[in-house]
């Protein structure tokens, strides 16, 4: 099965590394422009440089804080009433973690802020233009935690069951108008975020970053942590014509951990 995005334009949320960047990374393979978006103004520059000497098409970034919503919303409406959006990738960087006892409604408002507040803004900026073409695809980053709570992340396990949540709803709203919304279910990837995770762990169980590594493998029946390119490929899939009929849909990307159906 060959995808291509060609003519289409995707805007990649926390695509500066991890996750995001290999998502960047498959789209513009698969022939998206691409706008990149994160915190970094020089990583981005230099990842934008390596996807237009790897593809021959030139690619945007636009440089946003996730977590000043307001500093965002105004950045973010500017940039898509100039640059229509086709492909929309909802991700940003994950909140502290932390358990419920550690947590105050503070830290729940600015999660809320983060993970939902951003997703749902950008996702009514893109829309009147999907609307009008007949065309669309919304994906979320999500994560296992939605499905079977962590209990050291509490900030991400509520707020991104509220994503997911409104995902679905959103799917049965814009499925008659061609648009798709679906939801990634992020399993134990290879990545920065799952390592400062496993320090902290490590720290407060008194034992090592690679034994809780080790740990976490002994539950995911594939025995590895995932690689970002896989999460990429998923992407690309869902962006692409051949996922027309997929909408609303919550998937697990992580090797087999999730235990419930």
């Amino acid at each position: 099965m060959h995808i291509s995005l060609e003519g289409k334009h995707a805007l990649v949320g926390g695509s500066s590394k991890g996750i995001g960047r290999a998502v960047a990374h498959q789209l513009a393979a698969s022939g998206a422009q691409l706008t990149l978006a994160a915190r970094s103004e020089t990583v981005l520059k230099e990842l934008c440089d390596e996807l237009r000497e790897r593809t021959g098409k030139p690619h945007r970034y636009l440089v946003v804080d996730y977590t000043n919503l307001q500093g965002y919303k105004s950045i973010i409406q500017k940039y898509i009433k100039e640059h229509p959006i086709d492909i929309l990738v909802n991700n940003t960087q994950g909140p502290p973690a932390g358990t419920s006892l550690e947590k105050t409604t503070e830290d729940y408002q600015k999660a809320f802020d983060l993970l939902f507040q951003t997703a749902v803004y950008t996702t009514e900026q893109v829309l009147p233009h999907m609307r009008q073409c007949g065309w669309g695809r919304i994906i979320n980053v999500a994560s296992v935690s939605v499905r079977e709570p962590l209990n050291y992340l509490v900030l991400s396990n509520s707020i991104r069951a509220a994503l997911v949540s409104w995902a679905k709803t959103l799917a049965g709203d814009v499925g008659p108008l061609g648009i798709t919304v679906n939801s990634v279910l992020t399993g134990y990837f290879n990545t920065e975020r799952l390592g400062a995770l496993n320090l902290k762990k490590a720290e407060s169980m008194g034992i090592s970053p690679d034994e809780v590594t080790g740990k976490l493998l002994e539950q995911v029946p594939a025995r590895r942590l995932g690689r970002p390119e896989e999460y990429g490929y998923l992407v690309a899939f869902l962006a692409s014509e051949q996922a027309a009929y997929l909408n609303g849909a919550v998937i697990p990307l992580d090797g087999g951990l999730l235990r419930s159906y």
